[in-house]
């Protein structure tokens, strides 16, 4: 799971398995393979660092907080 910004400021809980794409439109959008589109805050790459820490979270056995 990836906690990511939308543009007003609220915070969403985004399934990382249901992200197909993330894009610069200038702005980040999130295309989910349920064909929804997100819009939010975070830059591309700071999406990919946190789907990387997702990642490095499961594989360690840590607990998502």
């Amino acid at each position: 799971m990836l906690k990511l910004t939308r543009f007003d400021g609220s915070q969403i809980v985004v399934n990382f398995d249901l992200i197909e794409l993330v894009e610069k439109t200038p702005d980040t959008v999130s295309s989910l393979t349920t064909n929804r589109k997100i819009l939010v805050r975070e830059s591309v790459d700071e999406v990919i660092e946190k789907a990387i820490e997702f990642k490095r979270m499961i594989f360690s056995g840590e607990r998502w907080q």
